[in-house]
């Protein structure tokens, strides 16, 4: 007997500002096609927020292309899944308007992310900065998602998400699913190699210091044996040894052993054995990503189409709840 039950709706949307690191992989890509199995899954590239940044726009267009070639050379499936560029389907903005309607300027103020980056970048200060978190809600609602996997500090822009859901709905009837944060499988925190009690990003200005999913074997095996370790020359996770104990996590990712077992391997070896040996597991990790990724990428007609069928999908998914709340809101409804 064929099973109807709705499966919960997923949403996920990554920024093609650059490539993701091993941190990032690690920590929660890695998970995504597992995350597939169970929910139906919807994945953009959330291009329209990378605008705040004023990035160049022929290199914008290249990594938006990029991040899309990166979600199909990691495994997930085109057919399984829902896959578009965010810019390609016009609700996403449309809504976005109208949520600015239902959004207190006091509880926008308050979304910490805003504050850091208006400190951080204080020459560019825009509007599309302070609305990001009403985009992002579009982004969630258009979808009726049940879950959206947050990090840390994404959490208060679900809450605002769900804080303006909730009020639309109080306004003007049942609308919008208020989403839930994701609680999957709980990726690994891997830190910087340089600076192991620091954790690992992209935006660190020691090349070093990060692993890109997309590093030769050459460049990862360099950056492996000149990580930070410490003097004892023994491989064992205990404190005060952030640079091993990091090491010994991504090993673990990527080989599936534990801790004991990975002391167990390297009793009596050094830490260049062990480096070496990090090092080559993660090439191994790394490489059918790498691999799919120049594939894809040098097939710009078939990656473009793929978006496209993406974009047709989602729209017509973004659409119908789109036409719904212009319907409760008092629009004249397009014939």
């Amino acid at each position: 007997m064929e099973n109807n039950e709705r499966r919960p709706v997923v949403l996920s949307c990554i920024q093609p500002t650059s490539i993701p690191t091993l941190g990032n992989y690690l920590g929660a890509l890695k998970n995504w096609k597992a995350m597939s199995d169970d929910n139906d899954c919807i994945f953009a590239v959330a291009d329209l927020h990378a605008l705040t940044i004023h990035p160049e726009p022929a290199k914008l267009r290249q990594q938006s292309l990029e991040m899309y070639a990166i979600l199909l050379a990691m495994g997930l499936d085109p057919e399984k899944n829902i896959m578009f560029i965010q810019s390609h389907v016009p609700a996403h903005t449309q809504l976005a308007w109208i949520l600015n309607c239902y959004t207190q300027f006091g509880e926008a103020s308050r979304m910490t992310q805003f504050k850091e980056k208006s400190l951080k970048h204080s020459d560019n200060v825009n509007v599309g900065l302070f609305d990001y978190p009403v985009l992002m809600a579009a982004d969630i609602l258009l979808y009726q998602a049940n879950f959206v996997p947050v990090g840390a500090d994404q959490k208060q822009h679900l809450e605002i998400c769900r804080d303006i859901a909730d009020r639309f709905n109080n306004l003007r009837g049942e609308t919008f699913t208020l989403p839930e944060p994701y609680i999957g499988k709980t990726g690994a925190k891997v830190m910087s190699l340089q600076d192991p009690t620091q954790k690992m990003s992209k935006s660190d200005v020691n090349p070093k210091a990060t692993v890109s999913i997309l590093d030769t074997p050459d460049v990862i095996m360099k950056k492996f044996k000149s990580a930070v370790t410490d003097s004892e020359s023994c491989v064992r996770y205990a404190e005060g040894k952030d640079g091993i104990n990091n090491l010994m996590t991504i090993y673990s990712c990527c080989t599936g052993l534990d801790y004991d077992k990975i002391e167990s391997e390297f009793a009596g070896k050094g830490y260049g054995d062990f480096k070496a040996a990090v090092a080559e597991a993660v090439i191994e990790e790394l490489r059918p990503v790498r691999e799919n990724f120049d594939k894809y990428i040098s097939d710009k007609a078939s990656l473009m189409s793929a978006a496209a069928d993406g974009a047709e999908r989602a729209g017509r998914i973004a659409n119908r709840t789109l036409r719904k709340v212009m319907k409760k809101t008092g629009l004249v409804m397009p014939e």
